[in-house]
């Protein structure tokens, strides 16, 4: 029987390669995202990969009562959840605290902390009952130091890895296992997200730089949900060779 994976914000970065990769090992997928557009094509490349089973659901994790609607309505088949990647995340704007846009806090902490919560007590019951599961909560470097102009974002992936090692402790006796994924620079829809469209900022990011992929970051999470049962990975800081850390980084000229 294929176990079944469930992915937050799949329709683009992390969370589309991550479903790429388990889909084509043999991954039953349920797919979640707010662009219906977007997840219709995803589960048509993901059912070419062979004899898996797609399920796209198509809501805004920052709603709490759409979230737990749609989490206790699954068909019965697609409620062995194996693995959740809580991967939903962003970065908006870049400014000081002093003049800070509130609705870019709000978007942040809605979507990086508080839905984050909201799909994990959704989910995890289901994961308790079966005595089974292993949950994947992405990051960033961004929550191990700061940096100048990144103080809400960076307070969001704070608390992520720290709910994370919440999240081990309170779910030990049940066995099942929480992987805190903290990635470096990453080529993704982040910084165009972060500048709002302005794809000229955002390719500046990463000039001279070889940054990590989403590829990259999709494969230690398969090589994380395929160790033993009695093997937990509990917290990986994953960077480019040529960043150290948030503040320490070499780019060519």
């Amino acid at each position: 029987m294929n176990k079944t994976i469930m992915i937050t914000g799949a329709t683009a970065g992390f969370g589309k390669a991550i479903a790429v990769r388990f889909a084509k090992n043999g991954f039953n997928i349920i797919i979640t995202g707010r662009r219906k557009e977007r997840l219709n094509d995803l589960e048509k490349e993901l059912l070419s990969f062979g004899k898996i089973k797609v399920l796209s659901l198509n809501f805004d994790v920052r709603k709490q009562k759409d979230v737990a609607s749609v989490i206790e309505n699954l068909p019965a088949e697609w409620k062995n959840i194996d693995i959740l990647i809580n991967n939903a995340g962003l970065a908006v704007g870049l400014s000081h605290i002093d003049d800070g846009v509130i609705d870019d806090w709000d978007r942040m902490i809605d979507t990086n902390v508080k839905g984050l919560l909201y799909v994990t007590r959704a989910v995890s019951p289901l994961m308790v009952k079966r005595n089974s599961g292993h949950i994947f909560n992405i990051a960033s470097i961004a929550g191990k130091e700061n940096y100048e102009n990144g103080n809400v974002y960076c307070a969001t992936k704070s608390a992520v890895d720290s709910l994370s090692r919440s999240m081990r402790i309170d779910l030990l006796k049940h066995n099942i296992k929480v992987t805190n994924i903290a990635p470096g620079m990453a080529i993704t829809e982040f910084s165009i997200v972060r500048f709002k469209g302005d794809e000229h900022k955002a390719d500046a990011v990463y000039k001279g730089f070889d940054a990590l992929t989403a590829d990259d970051i999709a494969d230690v999470i398969y090589y994380c949900a395929s160790l033993p049962a009695h093997v937990c990975i509990n917290d990986l800081i994953i960077t480019p060779t040529q960043q150290a850390g948030v503040n320490h980084s070499f780019r060519r000229t």
